[in-house]
This record gives C-alpha cells, sequence and structure tokens, in this order.
C-alpha cells in the first residue's frame, strides 16, 4: 500500500529498557482520528483525515491512491479544490480561438453556468449535480439549440480539467446524463412573397441586403462587411473574404465564420440591384480593427453603412429596421407601447440564407454546390439542414423505371 495510516489518538514511547507502549496522546478523543498519508508523484507529501471507526476507509481510499499512480490516473485531490468558476475563468482566458466566440462563451458561464455550478470545487462534481443544473436550464425556456451551446461549453471546461488532471472524468459523461436534445422542428423557408414584403419595409438604401441575402445566401455579418472591391461584376461572382462582427460593444472586420472564404455566384438580377444601389448610394470607406478591437486597422469601402457613415451595428440594425420591416410585413405583431417585439429568432435575416437554400435544391442544385456557396464546411451538416426540402426522391425513381421499360414489349402469360 502506498504511504501509511497514522492513528493521531496514540502514540509509541518507548522506555528505558527499550520496550515501546502505546498510549493515548493529547488529542484522544477529539477530530479526526487517522490520517492517511502517502508521497505523490511531485515528491510531496499529500494527506487526508479519516473520522474514528474509519480506518479500513482510509485503507481502501489509500489503495485506490495507488492504483491510480499505477495506471497513470492519479489526479492530486488539491488541485481539484479549486472552483468551477476560478477554472473557468482560466481555461478561457487560455483560448486561442475567435475572439467573438470567447466573448460568447465568457457570457453563457456568467450568465447560465456560473449562479448554479461556479461555486462548487471541481473535485466534488458528481453526475447529479450536472442532471440539476441541465434540468435548470430546460426550465429556463431557452431555445434547445442555445442550451446545447452552454452545456458543450461546460462539458469543455470539465474536459479541460481532465486534461490537466484536476478531476479524474468529465461529469457531464456519465451514463445518466442527458445533454439537452434539439427541437426536432424543420426549417420552414419564407416564401418569395414574404421575402419581398419584408425587403419593401426596409428604408431604401438598406432594401438590397435583402437581395444580397435571398440572392446570394450571404450571412448578416458578411452583407454588413460586403466591400465594393469584392463584388465582381464582370465575373457575375461575390468574393466573400470578411464579415463585420460585433464584440461586446466594438465592432471589428473578421474572416467569414470559420474562416472559410469563398467565391459565390451571382445572378444577373443580384448584380443589378447592386449596381442601381451603388449609384444611389456610393461606396464610402470604414476603417476597423481587425479581429479583436484592439488590432491592426483595415479600411474597406463598404456597401452598407450607417447614417453616421460607420459600419452597421447588428443590434441597431435588427431591432430599428430589421423588426419593423417584419411588422409592416405582416411576419410578427407590432409591438405595444412600453414592450418589446415578440421573440422572432426564426426570421432574422438569417432567414435569407434559408430562402436561398430552398431555392436551389428546388432547382436541382447539389449539396456539395449549395455547402460551398453557404460557407459551410461539412456538407453533411447541409444535408442534416435542409434535406427535406429536397425534391421528392419517389416521383423521379418512378419515372427512371418508366423510362427503362419504355418501349419493352411483354411476353404473353
Amino acid at each position: 500500500m502506498a504511504g501509511h495510516i497514522q492513528d493521531r489518538w496514540y502514540k509509541t514511547e518507548t522506555d528505558a529498557n527499550g520496550k515501546t507502549t502505546r498510549i493515548r496522546s493529547d488529542r484522544y478523543g477529539t477530530g479526526l482520528r487517522y490520517r492517511a498519508r502517502y508521497i505523490g508523484p511531485d515528491g510531496t507529501e499529500k494527506s487526508k483525515s479519516f473520522r474514528d471507526g474509519q480506518k479500513r476507509i482510509a485503507e481502501k481510499w489509500l489503495s485506490g491512491i495507488e492504483a491510480d499512480m499505477t495506471r497513470g490516473l492519479y489526479v492530486d485531490p488539491s488541485e481539484g479544490k479549486v472552483t468551477f468558476k476560478s477554472f473557468a475563468t482560466q481555461w478561457l482566458a487560455s483560448q486561442t480561438t475567435d475572439p467573438s466566440t470567447i466573448v460568447n462563451m465568457e457570457l453563457r458561464f456568467r450568465l447560465h453556468a456560473f449562479p448554479y455550478i461556479g461555486s462548487r470545487a471541481m473535485n466534488t462534481f458528481q453526475p447529479g449535480h450536472i442532471r440539476v443544473w441541465a434540468r435548470a436550464l430546460k426550465d429556463s425556456g431557452m431555445a434547445a439549440s442555445y442550451q446545447r451551446t452552454v452545456f458543450a461549453n461546460v462539458s469543455a471546461v470539465f474536459g479541460a480539467a481532465v486534461d490537466d488532471g484536476i478531476i479524474g472524468r468529465n461529469p457531464c459523461r456519465a451514463g445518466s446524463v442527458k445533454a439537452p436534445k434539439l427541437d426536432a422542428r424543420r426549417i420552414k423557408p419564407w416564401t418569395r412573397e414574404r421575402v419581398f414584403s419584408v425587403r419593401e419595409g426596409l428604408p431604401a438604401h438598406y432594401a438590397t441586403t435583402v437581395d444580397v441575402g435571398a440572392g446570394c445566401g450571404l450571412r448578416q455579418g458578411e452583407i454588413f462587411g460586403l466591400a465594393v472591391d469584392e463584388v465582381d461584376f464582370d465575373g457575375g461572382v461575390i468574393h466573400v473574404v470578411k464579415q463585420v462582427k460585433l464584440l461586446g460593444s466594438d465592432m471589428v472586420f473578421a474572416p467569414p465564420k470559420g474562416g472559410k472564404l469563398r467565391d459565390v455566384p451571382m445572378a444577373d438580377v443580384v448584380s443589378y440591384a447592386l449596381a442601381t444601389h451603388i449609384t444611389r448610394r456610393p461606396p464610402i470607406d470604414v476603417t476597423l480593427p481587425w479581429k479583436t478591437p484592439d488590432g491592426p486597422l483595415v479600411t474597406a469601402k463598404l456597401l452598407f453603412y450607417s447614417r453616421e457613415r460607420k459600419a452597421l451595428n447588428r443590434n441597431y440594425f435588427n431591432m430599428y429596421l430589421w423588426k419593423p420591416a417584419l411588422v409592416s410585413a405582416d411576419v410578427i405583431p407590432e409591438r405595444s407601447p412600453g414592450e418589446h417585439f415578440r421573440q422572432s429568432r426564426e426570421h432574422g435575416m438569417h432567414a435569407l440564407r434559408h430562402y436561398y437554400a430552398s431555392v436551389l435544391l428546388d432547382a436541382g442544385e447539389n449539396i456539395k454546390a449549395l455547402a460551398e456557396y453557404l460557407g459551410h464546411s461539412d456538407p453533411g451538416f447541409t444535408l442534416r439542414t435542409y434535406t427535406h426540402l429536397m425534391p421528392n426522391s419517389q416521383d423521379r425513381a418512378r419515372k427512371a423505371i418508366d423510362r427503362m421499360f419504355q418501349g419493352i414489349g411483354r411476353e404473353a402469360a
């Protein structure tokens, strides 16, 4: 067995004849009786105390420590005393991913994890604690997709703690813990009439954003970050190379989502709409930092900008331009005085991308090409998202068999 068990209620004394006797110590009857001690891999002594009557438990604990050391699974108990909030904060500060992703994760932790599990020590988490917290997420009323994102972020923190030797297992991956399930709802694309009704509800100098979204499938930030030199009128292509992102209250230029640069075919109708827009509202130079608020400054001649001649802020655009357009198109109801607009996540500018996808699929475009145009890194994701919009394969199958047998005579029975 690694280490040994010290009985702090007794001590051993040796008399003049060299005989040893066991007598009560000054601590007899008070405090925790047994102390299990061992030397850790780092060469320092570790210990844990146990109550009277728990010597077998102390021995079992030491045996477990020895087995973990042998298998390479040893976790220093003192390291696990750090709270979830402290460890998550340190982990977040070490991330090198996209700055907006880090900002969003910090917000999710602060709102949906720290108030529930932030003060608990990492080495005290049991699957039951995660089940209770996951239930609180579900009862909060947030969208299932957002619940899954929060859950995945928290699980990533525990995964890092396992890698660092802080804890022995990730409680989010226990068999009894179920990650939030996605809603079974399918995307229902807008109709052509709705697209144009919303377009008509926008101020004239922003109406062309709908043409770019519904006609080329660009994301909102990519539309806001579109510069005139990224539109190839001769080749009929839009080069998607950047977007306008909001990091807290700061706007920056950044690569498209996932860093996936792409070329999107531009139909003549979109080309004409952009050319008309440029004539009526000439592009202007807008300067923003690149990727982070303290990043190098980058200047682009943007097609869409605010009345203050700055980059478009998505929060302002969505609240004061987009949602009133939804009201005018009878997509959402008018808000009452002093009230907020009704939640309309499914009717954000992203709905234009869904419309774009539905049009291309209906025209017979293949999933791989659509994924490329939309900027999806995984065509499988595109297929899972839009498979229900693809033309019915049963009709194609019937017609194919009919063509094959056409003209073949049948033998008389």
